[in-house]
C-alpha cells in the first residue's frame, strides 16, 4: 500500500467512524470519488440495495469491518482508474492542507490560456486582470480557508506558482474571498467564485480585482462537474 493510499483510508475511515450520520459520511466519500452505487456494490459483490441501505441509515451503523471494506474498494476502484483522488489527496497534504479547506491543487506541465481554463468551467470573467495564463490552479471552501488559515497559510495555497487561479467554494457574495485578496501579496493571476451569478456578487468585488490586478470570474458549474473538468484542463 502506497503511503498516500494509506493516508487516506485512514483518514475516511476516521471520519465515518466518528461522523453522527455515517451513512451520509459514505455517500459523501463515494460521490467525491464519482463512484456509484452500482460500481461499489460490484467491487463488494454485494446488492446495490445494500450499499442504500447503508448509506440512507435503513441499516445498523456500520462497524469498522464494512468501512473498512467500503474504504478499500473506493482506492481499489480509483487505482483502476488511474489514481486521480489518490494523487489529488496526496498533493493536497503534501502542501499541508486538509482537503476540506483544498478540494484540489494542481500544477500544469505547461501554462494555458486563461480563457481555455474559464471555458472549462463554464465561467463569466469579470474585471480583467491583464493576465491571459495561468499554471495551475488551487480549489479552496472559502470558509474553512478564511476562518482557519493564517495569511502565511493562505498564501501556501498558490502551490509552486503565483500564476495560477485560485477558486473559491462555498460562497455567498464574495466579499471575504476579495477582502482576504486584499492581504496575500502577491496576488494569484486568476480568482474564481464558484456558485453565485452577476445578481449575488458583492457589488465592490470588481472594482478590488482591478486594484489588484487579477482576473475576476464567477460561475454557477456543479462542483463535481467543475473538479472534473479541471482535473482534464490539468
Amino acid at each position: 500500500m502506497t503511503d498516500a493510499r494509506r493516508r487516506l483510508a485512514e483518514r475516511i475511515a476516521g471520519e465515518v467512524t466518528l461522523s453522527d450520520d455515517p451513512g451520509a459520511t459514505l455517500r459523501k466519500w463515494r460521490t467525491d470519488f464519482d463512484v456509484s452505487q452500482t460500481d461499489l456494490s460490484d467491487q463488494l459483490e454485494v446488492s446495490s440495495s445494500v450499499v442504500s441501505d447503508y448509506e440512507s441509515g435503513r441499516r445498523d451503523n456500520p462497524g469498522i469491518g464494512v468501512v473498512s471494506r467500503v474504504v478499500a474498494a473506493l482506492l481499489d476502484i480509483d487505482e483502476r482508474r488511474g489514481g486521480d483522488r489518490i494523487r489529488q489527496y496526496a498533493r493536497v497534504v503534501s502542501a499541508g492542507f486538509d482537503s476540506d479547506i483544498v478540494n484540489d491543487l494542481q500544477e500544469y506541465p505547461t501554462a494555458i490560456d486563461l480563457e481555455r481554463f474559464y471555458d472549462a468551467i463554464d465561467a463569466e470573467e469579470l474585471a480583467d486582470g491583464g493576465q491571459t495564463q495561468v499554471s495551475g490552479h488551487t480549489v479552496i471552501d472559502s470558509i474553512q480557508a478564511i476562518t482557519r488559515l493564517s495569511s502565511e497559510e493562505f498564501y501556501s495555497l498558490y502551490g509552486q506558482s503565483t500564476s495560477r487561479a485560485l477558486v473559491f467554494t462555498n460562497v455567498t457574495r464574495g466579499e471575504s474571498p476579495l477582502v482576504a485578496m486584499r492581504v496575500v501579496t502577491p496576488t494569484p493571476n486568476a480568482v474564481v467564485l464558484h456558485g453565485l451569478d452577476r445578481e449575488d456578487l458583492w457589488e465592490h468585488a470588481p472594482k478590488l480585482a482591478r486594484l489588484d490586478g487579477f482576473s475576476l470570474a464567477i460561475t454557477d458549474c456543479d462542483k463535481d462537474a467543475m473538479l472534473g473538468r479541471l482535473r482534464d484542463v490539468a
